[in-house]
């Protein structure tokens, strides 16, 4: 088919649906936006609504948008209710304003990637937000039972420092209690100084009265005066007596009030200290946790004092009893002495026994007294710490009880969290499928190889030129073949300086979707030497020119672990085969004694009513981690067929097919996915005449062509709608038919060589990956079971 058709003129792509050459008449599932940079620029507090986002003449041009989309994705917000409109919006296509066409579909790309990159700011920001609660409910807990502990060691501490305060202030209160007394016995003393003082000063009135009277009356009373006079001396005696007594009355007042004073002092002293104590408890008691176990033994301990003061109360009633009643007897028996005393000499014996006892049983009292008070004392001790133990109790529980609902709000907010960003990814895979359904179901990248050393370039003038126009930036390249410049435009053009890291940015968002339960296929067109197994292999043990497949997988093993927060566990199965003349050999056979049975073995291709594909008795791998893949990589390329021919010193003879089965399951919400990644690396396209091919090269080079050409006639049979595809006419277009005519996402990559000497093979690639791009496929399905909802999740 290939070479039937080489000859006649381009069909451009922008033909489909009626529409001539030109910018406009590129089919609208294959546009893609233009001029959109990076996320990045100013950004500013106040955000923009999404009403902005939607309404068309906020909505920068295509050229002009650049620099203002990391603004924008900084300054808009999204709703619930919006975003589901703008998931479920369809531009309304006018049916001959293609450029007005482009400008909807360009318009709602921008939204959508907006929205998307909103989307994944939020949803870091609900990863983030998760794993700072946590954080602070791990911290909580620790921080908890810190202070249990710190709260029991604190407990005895002060419980030690109480009591030593509570010695201390006893034997303060007994030293204030003895200076008191001492103060109350110096007033009565000065009180009774001066009562003397009054006496004597009547005394003396008196006195002189009598001596006046007597000078009257002198001669008479001479003996009287003279005894007067010893009086006075006497009385004077006690007067000076007396001033002394009242001097030395004075001094230990003076000495009083000093040590009044300096009791008054220190009182103060006490009563501060007391009241920072009390201060210091009562702030300790709010920290303060008591155990269930010392509430217990204080109920114990006081129940057992109550049941042992009730006991001595009843043995000192029984010994008053036994007190009245011995006293009662002494009675008795003193009367009895009294009246026989005289009569029996016995009875001084008994007398003194009797005391004896009387003694033994006032000092058992009294013991059994001043037992009962330190027991009374011991009860009322116990019923303050009863006290302080209840209400350490309340405060500990009160603060147990805030501590439980900070840990609910903590826990309450991590769920909500959770469920949150579950709905988020839900929102996140359905925004992703809807803008890779707007590029189109099935896509055509073009990737031209660099020059090597050893191409013969010459003095010829290049072969290959990229339009600089602004709506082919990156989409259109023209190749010239004698003279002549045959355009064409794809999803994406890939430059000879283009790397291995930016090619697989473009495909990333496919692999994504397989991960999400897509079945995704990616395949690699082009003649020998163009570099087909480069862009799909590459250079494994060069990290920076590894191929699409090692990176494939790599980014899908790390967006597994990372979803295993989400509650997702996957499980992956891998297979490797090739098509060589039109028969399957399986890759993974282990041993080398097999090549025969693998040559001789008949595998069949089935395909289900889900659109699965298999192929009977081919090996199938579980795999864990990317270096198992790659070890199986290996293996596979070693078991491929490889030959010589005059494009290539070791051509790929065969088509390269590997397929990655994921089953996914959500141990949350209990949904299953399940998705295909196949990567596939045909054999080279060359015609007989440019590959040089002979005997076993000849039957293979034809072979290939013959499936390549089947491909063509699929392809070609698809473009036109056809009712009947001829799938089955080759084991390659059977094996692809759910990717092709299915619900599959079909990426294809057409590789050309730069060389003047390859411009009529490019040719025919491009001209087939023309045809492949006008080509409408079926809408992808994603591969579900039926959810069981948590109750918890709305």
């Amino acid at each position: 088919m290939a070479s039937r058709n080489q000859n006649r003129p381009p069909r451009s792509p922008s033909t489909k649906d009626g529409v001539g050459a030109g910018g406009g008449g590129i089919p609208l599932d294959k546009r893609r936006r233009i001029g959109i940079g990076r996320i990045g620029g100013p950004t500013s507090t106040d955000r923009k609504p999404f009403g902005s986002v939607n309404k068309r003449q906020d909505v920068t041009a295509s050229g002009d948008t650049g620099g203002t989309d990391g603004s924008e994705i900084e300054n808009i917000d999204f709703t619930k209710e919006e975003v589901e409109a703008l998931v479920n919006e369809r531009p309304k296509m006018k049916k001959f304003d293609h450029k007005g066409n482009m400008e909807l579909v360009n318009e709602l790309n921008t939204r959508l990637k907006l929205c998307i990159k909103w989307f994944q700011k939020r949803d870091e920001a609900n990863v983030d937000e998760q794993g700072k609660l946590r954080n602070t409910l791990e911290s909580s807990e620790k921080k908890c039972a810190d202070m249990e502990v710190e709260m029991k060691n604190k407990e005895e501490n002060f419980n030690g420092v109480i009591s030593d305060l509570r010695k201390e202030n006893t034997s303060l209160q007994e030293k204030l209690t003895k200076e008191e007394s001492e103060k109350l016995e110096a007033i009565d003393c000065h009180r009774r100084e001066k009562e003397a003082r009054t006496a004597l000063e009547t005394l003396q009135a008196s006195l002189s009265k009598e001596l006046e009277k007597a000078q009257q009356d002198i001669l008479v009373a001479n003996q009287r005066a003279t005894s007067l006079d010893d009086m006075y001396k006497r009385l004077q005696e006690y007067n000076l007596s007396l001033q002394q007594y009242n001097s030395k009355l004075h001094a230990e007042l003076e000495t009083a009030r000093e040590s009044l004073k300096r009791v008054e002092k220190e009182k103060a002293t006490i009563v501060e200290n007391l009241s920072t104590l009390r201060g210091h408890y009562n702030s300790l008691q709010e920290q303060l946790t008591l155990s269930r176990a010392s509430q217990d033994e204080a109920m114990n301990q006081k129940e057992s004092l109550v049941n042992e003061v009730k006991c001595l109360r009843g043995e000192l009633q029984q010994v008053r009893d036994d007190r009245d009643r011995q006293t009662g007897q002494v009675q008795v028996l003193t009367a009895e002495v009294l009246k026989y005393k005289e009569s029996t000499g016995k009875s001084f014996a008994e007398i003194d026994n009797l005391m004896a006892k009387t003694k033994s049983l006032e000092e058992t009292c009294s013991t059994q007294r001043e037992r009962i008070h330190l027991l009374e004392h011991q009860l009322t001790a116990a019923n303050e710490k009863l006290k302080m133990a209840d209400f350490s109790t309340a405060e500990a529980r009160t603060e147990f009880e805030e501590l439980r609902r900070t840990t609910r709000d903590l826990q309450e907010r991590l769920m909500e969290a959770e469920h949150q960003l579950i709905d988020g990814e839900k929102l996140r895979k359905k925004l992703h499928n809807t803008i890779l359904e707007l590029k189109g179901n099935i896509r055509v990248f073009c990737r031209v190889r660099p020059l090597l050393p050893d191409d013969s370039v010459g003095t010829e003038a290049p072969v290959i030129s990229y339009p600089t126009s602004v709506e082919n930036l990156d989409r259109g390249i023209d190749l010239t073949q004698s003279g002549q410049k045959y355009p064409f435009t794809f999803d994406k053009v890939f430059s000879h300086d283009a790397s291995q890291q930016d090619v697989f940015v473009e495909i990333s968002q496919l692999i994504q979707s397989a991960l999400d339960g897509y079945k995704v296929c990616i395949f690699a067109y082009g003649q020998t030497g163009s570099g087909k197994t480069y862009t799909m292999m590459g250079k494994t043990e060069t990290p920076d020119q590894k191929g699409l497949i090692p990176r494939s997988l790599e980014q899908i093993f790390q967006a597994s672990q990372s979803l295993l927060a989400q509650g997702w566990k996957y499980k992956m199965q891998a297979s490797m085969l090739e098509i060589y003349n039109e028969n399957i050999r399986d890759l993974l056979l282990t041993n080398k004694s097999s090549a025969a049975e693998n040559t001789g073995k008949q595998y069949t291709i089935k395909h289900d009513a889900n659109g699965n594909t298999y192929v009977t008795d081919l090996t199938i791998v579980d795999v864990c981690s990317i270096q198992e893949i790659s070890s199986l990589l290996r293996q596979a390329a070693q078991s491929r067929s490889v030959g010589k021919t005059q494009m290539n010193e070791q051509s790929s003879r065969s088509h390269f097919v590997f397929t990655l089965r994921i089953s996914g399951v959500n141990e949350n919400t209990e949904q299953q996915v399940q998705g295909v990644l196949n990567l596939i690396d045909l054999a080279g396209s060359e015609r007989l005449s440019k590959s040089g091919a002979t005997g076993d090269r000849l039957k293979e080079t034809q072979a290939i062509n013959k499936s390549l050409s089947c491909l063509s006639d699929v392809i070609f049979a698809l473009a036109k709608k056809e009712d009947h595809v001829p799938f089955r006419n080759s084991k390659l277009t059977y094996l692809l038919q759910p990717c092709l005519g299915g619900d599959s996402k079909t990426l294809m990559f057409v590789n050309i060589s730069p060389e003047p000497t390859s411009v009529g093979e490019s040719l025919c690639s491009l001209r087939f990956a023309a045809r492949v791009n006008a080509c409408e496929i079926g809408i992808p399905r994603r591969q579900t079971t039926a959810r069981i909802v948590d109750s918890r999740v709305s």
